[in-house]
């Protein structure tokens, strides 16, 4: 299905970028601050705006390959030539390209100089490293200022009305620029690059899926090449400021992925996995120069793994002994986070759980919660399963039983009637809280016995709104419509559920909770999170998961062949 026009969208809302490249031209220039002039962000070394990018008067407009500054008597055109390229052309329209910030000292901040070689103008980046150079193709640069110049300067250069230059991102030295091709044939170029990525990876988009193409550029304009401590394409979960690779966040996207970029949903997939340090513990990020440990995330890799191997088939990767290795030294990382006489391993800190302020954490930070021993069960079924493949009968034979043995103590302990409790590792005292983390047990789905199932099913209902489900009931004291994992939805939460409900064979409410987020995403965009009463996106809002929860719930809605009563 190929779409001839690339989709629209609000630059506010997602950064204008190109597969591969770490820059992108947005008004989002730090956390949550917004600028307003479009700048050019680097992700290298950090989030930096390296250049904002000047017109005044005029409108904004943006597709999967062009970027446009239009006014009454002009318009000035933008496209990617390659990831670190970007052609620029004005017609009847003059543009200033300014260093974001004055310098603050001679060695640090944006430095600008003429390059005596080729004639280009080059600013130098104290911040990410790199250089970025203009070059003129026609017309002329009608203003210079603070050519060399130090400390608190001004520098920017200003094009004449009818012109085209190329900026590219590059390292210490490069060949002089010499264009590929004109402007049109590169804009084109993007425009069929870019639809048949969305071919590949939602090919069956159509009227009941409006937001699947752009879901789709969300992830495909959020990749970047191998640099840094990423050796692999990476897919961030930004190009805002949530720019870094978490270590659960990765699993949604691998997944959206796997059927149309099997190769590049892999990559995700693997990603922490090349950071895992000899505990077997995965980072909480990485990004391009940062790779952090203070906290680790949830193990769903099994239960991602697992989906990874229905899509992608069990192939020499998803079946191979490095496989097994690496989910199995993450597991035994886990399974040694128990307290002495305890069978459940426990959470340091919220932001082990990927829920930060959960009401979960409230009377406590350090607790057994039910949701890790059931994302545990799935994790140590699934290498079960890999061993079997593997011919490690022994090994299958291990896994099986220590995740029935884990079932039994949650169900046993964890289970009080009507929910599941959390226990304080200090002192053994049981709470539960109103946080839909209580109820993410569901994800076990077949596994719980049905009235378990039935149970965490009409607590799940108090949770869903007209959007979706909250993470924690609008009824709730605790509820905060931009409290984080305090009320707003999720995407990854969403999804789980879901899927759990669903092999729990609670079809009518995961038909009704899928069919809430897609309308949600279809109208709201695709946000870090939602107010669960109003819908309205919130904090980082080109979030590649929630793009990615878009697309795996949409494909499998599309498959089912059913919509179902809100």
């Amino acid at each position: 299905m190929n779409h001839a026009t690339p989709p629209a969208f609000d630059l506010r809302d997602i950064p204008f970028s190109y597969y591969g490249s770490w820059f992108a031209l947005s008004p989002v220039v730090g956390n949550a601050r917004r600028a307003e002039d479009v700048h050019l962000v680097s992700h290298q070394q950090g989030m930096h705006p390296i250049l904002a990018l000047r017109c005044a008067g005029a409108r904004v407009e943006a597709t999967a390959s062009r970027l446009s500054w239009i006014t009454d008597a002009g318009r000035i055109d933008a496209a990617y030539e390659s990831a670190d390229t970007l052609r620029l052309c004005g017609a009847n329209l003059s543009l200033e390209i300014a260093a974001a910030a004055p310098e603050l000292t001679p060695f640090s901040g944006t430095y600008l100089y003429r390059d005596p070689v080729d004639g280009s103008h080059v600013f130098t980046s104290y911040e990410t490293g790199r250089r970025y150079r203009i070059t003129l193709l026609d017309g002329s640069i009608a203003t210079e200022t603070g050519d060399q110049a130090l400390g608190a300067a001004a520098r920017a250069l200003t094009t004449s009305m009818d012109w085209e230059i190329a900026i590219e991102e590059y390292q210490a030295g490069r060949p002089a620029y010499t264009p590929t091709d004109a402007f049109p044939v590169v804009e084109k170029r993007v425009a069929t690059e870019f639809a048949a990525f969305a071919d590949r990876v939602a090919p069956w988009r159509g009227e009941n899926t409006p937001a699947g193409e752009l879901a789709a550029y969300v992830l495909w304009s959020a990749t970047v090449a191998p640099a840094g401590f990423l050796a692999r394409p990476a897919v961030l979960m930004s190009k805002h400021w949530m720019d870094k690779v978490w270590s659960w966040d990765h699993c949604f996207n691998a997944i959206a992925l796997a059927e149309g970029e099997p190769e590049l949903a892999w990559h995700q997939f693997s990603l922490p996995f090349d950071h895992q340090d000899p505990a077997g513990a995965l980072p909480d990020s990485v990004t391009h120069s940062e790779v952090l440990y203070n906290y680790v995330k949830p193990p769903i890799h099994g239960w991602a793994l697992g989906l990874l191997r229905e899509r992608l088939g069990s192939g020499a990767e998803t079946a191979s002994e490095e496989t097994y290795r690496r989910l199995e030294q993450w597991t035994t990382y886990w399974l040694g986070r128990r307290a002495p006489g305890s069978p459940f391993p426990h959470y340091h800190h919220g932001n082990d759980s990927g829920w930060d302020n959960a009401t979960s954490f409230d009377p406590a930070r350090v607790i057994e919660s039910a949701d890790l021993s059931a994302f545990l069960i799935l994790q140590m079924r699934e290498l079960a399963t890999l061993a079997v493949d593997l011919g490690r009968t022994q090994a299958a034979a291990h896994w099986t039983a220590e995740a029935a043995t884990l079932l039994k103590a949650l169900l046993d302990l964890l289970w009080t009637g009507d929910r599941f409790s959390a226990r304080i590792v200090e002192n053994g005292e049981a709470h539960t809280s109103d946080s839909l983390l209580d109820a993410m047990p569901i994800i076990l789905g077949e596994l719980l016995p049905e009235h378990v199932a039935s149970a965490l099913a009409s607590r799940i209902e108090r949770h869903v709104t007209e959007f979706g489900p909250a993470t924690e009931p609008a009824d709730s004291p605790h509820y905060a419509a931009d409290g984080y994992w305090r009320g707003p939805i999720w995407a990854p939460s969403t999804l789980l559920i879901e899927n759990g409900l669903r092999r729990a064979g609670h079809i009518g409410l995961a038909d009704r909770i899928s069919l809430r987020f897609r309308r949600l995403c279809e109208t709201s965009g695709f946000a870090e999170n939602f107010d669960a009463e109003t819908g309205a996106g919130q904090r980082d809002l080109a979030y590649t998961w929630t793009a990615s929860a878009y697309l795996i719930l949409a494909r499998d809605a599309q498959r089912r062949g059913t919509q179902s009563p809100l």
